[in-house]
């Protein structure tokens, strides 16, 4: 599934997050409003279960949990791709529910993009792109300032929490010795206020970086090689105490690929040195951990058939040896019809707090997913399609924290069965996207089910464009869910209407109203979400 940067600029959203929510199979859970701590949960699999990619590049922090989308700036985004479901034959660790790749922006001629905006919540924002392109090179920067005073993030205090982004992206690229040279950087930093288990104000200030240089290189038409080398880091620091958060990552990812006229075959070698460093509550660690893998994938089409294998060997410097693997079929019924099978096994390496963090343990084992998905599919061209897509997951050995020993162990489980049914429907000036999801994700070892995962959702986007003007709507029913100390959050409806004015050839006008019922709702228990708001932005562009 794709979001495109059309429907990026119309939905006017903050984050990254504001974005996902509206997504099929995307559970948000988020404490509080601006810049607050977020968690994605990828078709009922785990908050660290999902791997989030910028420009190809992991990003998920090598300390504890997922990527901090929160920070993740919309400007910045050309478009986001998603794949639901087990895909660590291709990507390695974390990928058990799916993976999230955020492209960010580009541009095929000269540019120059600004604008400003504001709104509810002392909500303030600017920023500002250019770029070129010649025969052989392109460049571009753009750089992004967002602030907001922010609103009373727990129910049972009234005091607000702000938060700051300052985010920038440079990217380059030109021809050299019959190949193409790539670099791109991306960093956002800031300062996030909130409140701790006592009710206490407090902030921390946050960088998160990803610098990456590749170069690619293709012989007879035929053989593609693409090397990548990226530096990834992940730092928080708090300000009322001499705790930190920092990690490090430095990869190289090689890959080697060949075309004929039914087969595309790549594989290649992946090698990572990761450094987590922690300060938390008096206990500290400081551990280096080393990972290399080597993956091969074959896609295979004749006729009405289609067939994708691919297989990974990881080494881990802890745990050791795990191989993952990916098997999908898809049979042609007809020019619309279409079936598909899938099965895959994924896993989650412990990361560095499961390990040497207070109640860790250096002996925990990975947790394992075995998945199985079956579709059927209509496509009408590019107007209309229909899927209807089952899944069913078992993760083993999943870590929790275990109040016998006062450790972390590998001592849980969880199933997930779901349904998924979509219909997109797009013509020149009006487009839907849909979909409705029934799902149970629940521990097998006791019936209970997994927490902040709703079991039924519908979402429903509708753009309409009225000349060079376009209004959106967009809708998310979600049902109840559970969270920690049996507390139920009951079921709500959010509904955004967005829009966009065209001012002349350069200008627009963009606007968006927040939750347009009103409803007050929780996504994590005691944490208040945006009630009624409202947010305008003028845009200029020229190219």
């Amino acid at each position: 599934e794709v979001i495109t940067r059309d429907e990026i600029e119309l939905s006017l959203a903050n984050d990254l997050s504001e974005l996902l929510r509206f997504e099929a199979g995307i559970d948000i859970g988020r404490n509080g409003g601006p810049g607050q701590s977020t968690s994605v949960f990828l078709r009922g699999t785990e908050s660290n279960h999902t791997l989030v990619l910028i420009d190809g590049v992991r990003i998920n922090p090598g300390t504890i949990g997922g990527a901090s989308i929160q920070n993740i700036a919309p400007e910045m985004i050309e478009r986001v791709e998603i794949v639901k479901g087990a895909r660590s034959a291709l990507y390695g660790t974390d990928a058990i529910g799916g993976v999230i790749n955020v492209i960010t922006r580009r541009s095929q001629k000269a540019y120059v993009e600004a604008g400003v905006g504001g709104g509810s919540f002392g909500t303030r924002s600017s920023q500002i792109s250019l770029g070129g392109k010649s025969k052989d090179s392109e460049f571009g920067i753009s750089v992004s300032l967002s602030a907001a005073d922010g609103f009373p993030t727990r129910t049972t205090s009234d005091i607000a929490r702000g938060h700051n982004n300052t985010t920038i992206n440079l990217y380059g690229t030109t021809n050299l010795a019959g190949g193409i040279v790539s670099l791109r950087h991306w960093e956002a930093s800031g300062l996030t206020e909130y409140l701790d288990f006592f009710l206490s104000p407090l902030d921390h200030d946050f960088e998160t970086s990803s610098t990456s240089l590749e170069f690619s290189s293709s012989f007879d038409k035929k053989i593609e090689s693409r090397i990548i080398i990226s530096q990834v880091a992940d730092d928080i620091a708090q300000n009322q105490s001499a705790d930190f958060a920092e990690s490090s990552r430095l990869s190289i990812d090689w890959q080697l690929s060949w075309s004929s006229d039914q087969h595309k075959v790549a594989g290649g070698l992946y090698y990572v040195d990761e450094e987590a460093s922690v300060c938390s509550f008096g206990s500290s660690f400081d551990v280096t951990t080393a990972t290399s893998a080597l993956f091969i994938q074959d896609q295979w089409s004749a006729g009405r058939h289609q067939a994708f294998i691919a297989a990974r060997f990881t080494n881990h410097e802890t745990f050791g040896n795990e191989t993952t693997w990916n098997a999908e079929y898809a049979f042609e019924l007809n020019e619309k019809w279409t079936l598909r099978a899938g099965f895959g096994r994924a896993f989650r390496a412990p990361d560095a707090t499961d390990r040497f963090g207070w109640g860790g343990d250096q002996n925990l084992k990975p947790e394992l997913s075995d998945e199985t998905q079956l579709s059927i599919s209509y496509n009408r061209g590019n107007q209309n399609s229909l899927s209807l897509q089952f899944y069913e997951s078992y993760i083993s050995d999943l870590i929790e924290f275990n109040l016998a020993t006062f450790e972390l162990a590998n001592i849980a489980e969880a199933k997930i069965r779901g349904a998924e049914l979509s219909w997109n429907y797009q013509r020149n000036d009006f487009s839907v996207r849909s979909s409705i999801i029934k799902q149970r994700a629940d521990n097998p070892l006791d019936d209970v089910r997994l927490l902040r995962r709703a079991e039924e959702s519908v979402t429903v986007s509708i753009i309409k464009n009225i000349g060079q003007h376009r209004i959106g709507l967009s809708l998310l029913a979600s049902g109840d869910r559970e969270d920690f100390g049996q507390v139920n959050l009951p079921g709500y409806v959010l509904v955004n209407l967005t829009g966009q004015i065209a001012i002349g050839d350069n200008w627009r006008l963009n606007g968006r109203i927040e939750n347009l019922l009103d409803r007050k709702y929780e996504t994590a228990s005691g944490f208040r979400m945006q009630e009624l708001s409202g947010f305008v932005e003028l845009n200029y562009a020229w190219q």
